[in-house]
């Protein structure tokens, strides 16, 4: 008898009781489930890494390996590139990265679309940018008031989401479903944005048209009773910015703290300067 008949004979030993057979073979076959499922998962992302196959979802750890995939899909972008860039401390670099990234595709005639935050027409790095590329080729940029994460998306083919909460993680999903709902919700952002200037703007100019949108912003983030130092970090504005804000929010509605100012805007009630009170007085 052969080697293998010799083995399971040793292991289902006639001395074995037919429920503990059946309890082995159990679990001999329980164990090669497990082993099967842990190898299909292993070689399914090794698929989707190494051949890019469609219907994948690959994670990307490292700021240098990061960049580099990113560039690189930059790159071989033929058709059209659309960008979600959230204000962020110190933005020099990283747009510098991206403008290198981009540089060649716009000379290829691949257009871009980019969005950020209304803040980003305060920061010279970010007006250093958008001068940058609109002078490079089929360029649009526009600004949004609320946070938004990163994104990148290619040719309606590839997008780049955060991979977690480590800060040089991303995810490159290829997935044609995942991918279209993308950019569906980028589209939205779009239509709701407000042009960038197209030219260099006095911060000053910059306050008088993204302002109202900033104030509205600001309004529905108090009512659903968020801090100022939460508002802050999703509009990617100073603490100091936000906390005017709220003061001239305070005069306009005559609203002495912040509990009754968040009650009387999501109420509409308006008691200030013109409306028969003074501030300060309650309702």
């Amino acid at each position: 008898m052969s080697a293998g008949s010799g083995q399971t004979r040793d292991t289902l030993s006639p001395a074995d009781t037919p429920l503990e057979s059946l309890l082995r073979i159990a679990d001999t076959l329980g164990s090669l489930e497990r082993y099967a499922t842990e190898t299909a998962g292993h070689l399914l992302l090794v698929e989707g890494a190494d051949t890019g196959a469609p219907g994948r979802i690959r994670y990307i750890d490292g700021p240098e390996t990061v960049q580099d995939t990113i560039g690189d899909a930059l790159w071989r972008a033929k058709r059209e590139i659309l960008t979600a860039q959230p204000d962020e401390p110190g933005p020099g670099a990283a747009l510098d990265l991206l403008h290198a990234a981009v540089r060649d595709p716009l000379a290829r005639g691949v257009a871009l679309r980019t969005l950020f935050q209304h803040s980003a027409r305060f920061s010279e790095p970010t007006k250093k940018y958008v001068q940058q590329v609109m002078a490079q080729g089929d360029v649009a940029v526009r600004t949004l008031p609320e946070f938004f994460d990163r994104l990148i998306l290619i040719d309606g083919e590839i997008a780049f989401i955060p991979g977690g909460e480590h800060p040089h993680s991303a995810a490159l999903i290829r997935d044609g479903a995942v991918v279209a709902f993308l950019r569906g919700v980028f589209e939205k952002a779009w239509v709701r944005a407000e042009r960038f200037p197209f030219r260099p703007v006095r911060a000053a100019d910059a306050a008088r048209e993204v302002v109202p949108d900033v104030r509205q912003a600001i309004k529905a983030l108090l009512v659903e009773g968020r801090s100022d130092k939460a508002i802050a970090r999703r509009l990617g504005m100073s603490l100091r910015s936000v906390q005017g804000h709220i003061a001239s929010l305070r005069e306009q509605y005559g609203a002495q703290h912040r509990f009754q100012l968040g009650y009387r805007m999501a109420h509409g009630e308006i008691i200030g300067p013109g409306n028969g009170c003074t501030p300060g007085t309650t309702s």
